[in-house]
């Protein structure tokens, strides 16, 4: 963990409640996909936590979903604005468990970390597949980004509107995969869990105190013993997990 002020240099809205963050520092302590970043607000008690979407040098981006008074305050930050941000925190995705076809599926706000697991797992070879779930079709954010690497892009809309009808788990009964990482919120991830074929990682979204395992906040109970999900997670694998 590291903490590091952060300058934004952009900060615009990409779907519906949705708005896609850049800013530049020190990223040394960010060294996988999965992890995420707790940014102080000014006014704000508790600091927010966001996943990690991309990377490159020192330039990071950030998506989020605007649904609270936090989120909404950040909608309003503009470029040259100062923030601070602990970084590096959380365990990511294990790439070394994926086969050569691993299938990548998100749900909302849970598709931002898989965005730089994507480039992760095709830069070491692999031949990557993803589902990516939204409501609707206003929704919908990244597409392109996500078929510029992945051999495979299917979009489901619950409402139909755009893509697959349907959900996530529904695109991924018709798929063939080595191995899945998904992210996105519990219910999404229960179902996938009784459908999945394969072993797989899962990234939980969970309210945070402190977001680097000190207050015990966020544990919750493994087949081996208990974990903090901000530290000794969000990722977990498939064969721990205890719903």
């Amino acid at each position: 963990m590291k903490q590091t002020v952060f300058t934004v240099t952009e900060n615009r809205t990409i779907a519906r409640n949705t708005c896609l963050m850049t800013l530049r520092g020190d990223t040394a302590a960010i060294t996988s996909p999965g992890q995420f970043v707790n940014l102080r607000l000014e006014g704000r008690y508790l600091r927010r936590p966001i996943s990690v979407c991309d990377l490159n040098g020192d330039c990071l981006t950030l998506i989020y979903k605007v649904v609270g008074g936090g989120t909404a305050q950040m909608r309003e930050l503009k470029p040259g604005c100062s923030l601070d941000l602990l970084t590096g925190l959380g365990n990511g995705y294990d790439l070394s468990k994926s086969t050569d076809s691993p299938l990548l599926v998100g749900g909302g706000v849970g598709v931002p970390p898989l965005y730089l697991l994507s480039k992760s797992l095709a830069a070491a070879g692999r031949k990557v597949k993803a589902i990516l779930g939204f409501n609707t079709r206003d929704e919908v954010f990244f597409e392109e980004e996500f078929s510029q690497i992945c051999t495979e892009v299917v979009i489901a809309t619950a409402d139909g509107s755009y893509g697959k009808r349907g959900f996530v788990t529904d695109v991924m009964k018709e798929m063939t995969y080595g191995y899945f990482y998904t992210c996105g919120p519990e219910p999404m991830l229960k179902a996938i869990d009784k459908i999945a074929v394969t072993s797989g990682q899962f990234s939980f979204e969970e309210r945070m105190g402190c977001g680097f395992g000190a207050c015990m906040g966020c544990s919750c109970m493994t087949k081996y013993g208990s974990k903090r999900i901000c530290r000794d997670g969000p990722v977990l694998t498939r064969e721990e997990i205890i719903w």
